[in-house]
C-alpha cells in the first residue's frame, strides 16, 4: 500500500510504499477512503509533539472494512465506518471507569510509542523496518485498528462526508457534553474557530446554547461560523475580544468559554470573558510548554472553573454523533472547505500551517 510518512520535525510528508498491514486479535483492517488534516498531526510534523519516526500520522478516518481480525464482533467486511482517534483499550481502570478519553493504555502505547496494545506497530518498510502509528495511522491505503474504536456509518450518510467526526467533532462533543454539561439557554464563546471550534459551534446549537460567540482573528472564518451556527461574532485581531464578549452579553460574561487552539492569547480571552461561577474549558492541544496565566485570588472570589477536555468517550459517544449526523442535526460536511488529493496531502497540511484552512480540510485517499 501507500502511505504518506512523517520521516523527521519540519520535513515534507513523503508517500512511500509499505507492507500492507494486518489486524490481531480485536483489530480490523480498514481500507481508507478519506483522512482528515488535524491540527495535532501538524504539531507533530513541526516537532511540537515528541513522536518517533518514521511514523503515519492521521486519525480521522472514513473507509470499508477489508479485514476482521480474531474476536471480532458486531463489524463485518464491507462496512463503511469511521474511527476515533482515542482508541480505547476496555481494559485499564480508567476505561472500566468510564473514562475512555484517557485510556492509560492508548497514551502509554500509542502515544508514547506509536504502537498497538501488543507493543507492536502494525506497519513496516518492505525491508522490515518499523513504521510508527500515530493513532490508527490513517493517512494511507489501509489502516489497522481496534475494534473499540469502529464505528458503522448509518445507512444514508455519505462516507465522503464523516471523516471529521472521529476528532474533531467527538472533541467539540466531549468538551461540551462532559466537560461543561452545556444546558438548554446556556451562553457560550468560542474562542478560535479552526476544525474543532467550528465543531464546538455547530454542537453548541445542537445543545441549545441560546448565544454563541465566535471569535478568532480571521473574518473568513468568522463569516463561516454564522453560517454554522454562532450568533455573534467577534474578530479579536481588531478588538478587545474579553470586553466585546461582556458588552455582547448585557456585562455579565459568557457561561462557558472554550479555548479551541491551544496559545496563550487564545486561553487568556477565555479566562478573561466568563461570568461569575463560569467554566474555562481548554480544548486545544498546545506546543509543549505553552503556559496560560492566572490570578489565584481572582480565581476563588469570582468561583471559576478552569478545566481541561480530551475528546469524548468513543464507544459511548460516537454513536450519538453519527445519530446526529444521519437526523441531519449535524452536518459535519459544511465544516468541509478544501479536499486534496493523496498526491497532495503535504499541501494540505502546508495550507493548515498558515491559517488557510476554514474549518476542515479532508484529504482524499481513494
Amino acid at each position: 500500500m501507500h502511505a504518506a510518512v512523517h520521516t523527521a520535525p519540519n520535513r515534507p510528508l513523503q508517500i512511500e510504499e509499505l507492507a500492507d498491514p494486518e489486524p490481531g486479535v480485536g483489530e480490523v483492517a480498514i481500507d481508507v477512503h478519506s483522512c482528515g488534516a488535524c491540527h495535532s498531526d501538524l504539531h507533530v510534523m513541526k516537532g511540537e509533539l515528541a513522536f518517533p519516526t518514521p511514523a503515519v500520522l492521521g486519525h480521522e478516518v472514513a473507509g470499508v472494512i477489508s479485514e476482521v481480525g480474531p474476536g471480532v464482533t458486531g463489524l463485518s467486511v464491507g462496512d463503511p465506518v469511521v474511527t476515533s482517534f482515542i482508541m480505547p483499550c476496555g481494559q485499564c481502570e480508567q476505561c472500566a471507569r468510564g473514562n475512555e478519553e484517557i485510556c492509560r493504555q492508548f497514551f502509554a502505547f500509542n502515544r508514547a510509542k506509536g504502537r498497538l496494545y501488543d507493543d507492536r506497530t502494525r506497519l513496516h518498510r518492505p525491508d522490515g523496518e518499523p513504521v510508527w502509528m500515530y493513532s490508527m495511522g490513517g493517512l494511507a491505503e489501509r489502516c489497522v485498528t481496534p475494534a473499540t474504536s469502529v464505528f458503522r456509518v448509518p445507512d444514508g450518510v455519505a462516507l465522503a462526508d464523516v471523516a471529521s467526526v472521529g476528532c474533531s467533532t467527538m472533541t467539540a462533543y466531549g468538551a461540551l457534553r462532559h466537560a461543561a454539561d452545556v444546558k438548554v439557554g446556556d451562553s457560550v464563546a468560542v474562542v478560535a474557530t479552526g476544525g474543532v471550534g467550528s465543531a464546538l459551534v455547530q454542537l453548541a446549537s445542537v445543545f441549545g446554547a441560546s448565544t454563541i460567540i465566535a471569535v478568532d482573528i480571521s473574518d473568513d472564518k468568522l463569516t463561516a461560523a454564522s453560517k454554522l451556527g454562532a450568533t455573534h461574532t467577534v474578530n479579536s485581531a481588531q478588538v478587545d475580544a474579553a470586553e466585546a464578549i461582556r458588552e455582547i452579553t448585557g456585562g455579565r460574561g459568557v457561561d462557558v468559554a472554550f479555548e479551541a487552539l491551544g496559545s496563550t492569547a487564545t486561553f487568556g480571552i477565555a479566562r478573561d470573558c466568563v461570568v461569575e461561577g463560569g467554566q474555562v474549558v481548554v480544548v486545544g492541544i498546545a506546543p509543549k510548554g505553552t503556559t496560560g496565566e492566572f490570578d489565584l485570588a481572582t480565581i476563588a472570589r469570582r468561583k471559576l472553573q478552569i478545566k481541561g477536555s480530551y475528546g469524548a468517550k468513543p464507544r459511548r459517544d460516537m454513536p450519538i454523533l453519527l445519530d446526529l449526523v444521519a437526523r441531519g442535526q449535524l452536518r459535519p460536511k459544511d465544516a468541509i472547505t478544501r479536499r486534496y488529493p493523496f498526491s497532495q496531502v503535504q499541501e494540505a497540511f502546508t495550507a493548515l500551517d498558515r491559517g488557510e484552512t476554514i474549518g476542515r480540510s479532508v484529504i482524499d485517499i481513494r
